[in-house]
């Protein structure tokens, strides 16, 4: 597999990003990682010659201009549509404040990203991969505006397969269960962490990289990832 590959990774700071980050650059692969806070961030990622950070808040979604000023459009073969925004509850508990900033970062800002590396990415054959969730799939109650959300980045992953699955962009959508992130910092609850009751970070990488390594001519479209058991687990009140 060539080893000049370039990434564009959203919501690389931590979670799923951050190790997908780090399973490109162990394969290589250049990467340029965007993401709202590197503070916390694994050293040894921050530090590779391979990686390059770039500090934005997707929610910003009137400056996406200026970071796309700093990356190099022609020459990425990979983009990966990763931030996530969630916040759960009954929908009418839901402020609009916290609906406009999922649909921009979930759905709006992968639409954005698209349609600006599209022509490099039929050029160099690449691939795009969009991190939707099972609650794309389902009824989500206490995550209906999350749910349907992301049902519309699953429709829309699928559309720009069939667009330009002809110039070999192969678009891949990846949809995990429960994953143990910072996803549900807006949640009363979280995923149990009972054994085999969560996905890991690097699960969903190792997802990734078997999309992105995918022998020319095949494409996975879709995979759903779960953990062996459903629970979830209440988080406990401060009060």
């Amino acid at each position: 597999m060539m080893n000049n590959r370039i990434a564009l990774v959203t919501g690389a700071s931590s979670g799923i990003g951050e190790a997908i980050c780090k399973a490109m650059i162990d394969e290589n692969i250049t990467v340029y990682g965007v993401g709202r806070n590197f503070s916390n961030t694994d050293s040894k990622l921050i530090s590779s010659q391979l990686f390059h950070k770039i500090e934005f808040d997707f929610n910003n979604i009137n400056s996406l201009e200026e970071c796309l000023k700093m990356i190099p459009v022609k020459d990425i073969s990979i983009l990966i549509n990763n931030a996530g925004s969630a916040y759960y509850g009954l929908h009418q508990d839901i402020s609009e404040r916290a609906i406009t900033e999922m649909i921009n970062v979930d759905l709006t800002v992968p639409m954005l990203l698209t349609r600006h590396f599209i022509k490099p990415l039929q050029e160099h054959k690449g691939i795009i991969i969009n991190i939707a969730s099972v609650a794309g799939l389902q009824s989500s109650p206490h995550g209906a505006a999350y749910g349907a959300i992301k049902a519309g980045l699953i429709h829309f992953s699928e559309s720009i397969f069939a667009e330009n699955r002809k110039h070999g962009v192969k678009v891949t959508t990846i949809l995990p269960d429960m994953t143990d992130t910072n996803l549900y910092r807006n949640a009363d609850f979280t995923c149990s962490l009972e054994e085999g009751c969560y996905l890991n970070p690097q699960d969903v990488a190792d997802a990734v990289m078997y999309a992105v390594n995918a022998r020319e001519g095949m494409t996975v479209t879709n995979m759903v990832l779960k953990p062996q058991y459903h629970r979830i687990q209440r988080k406990t009140s401060s009060k």
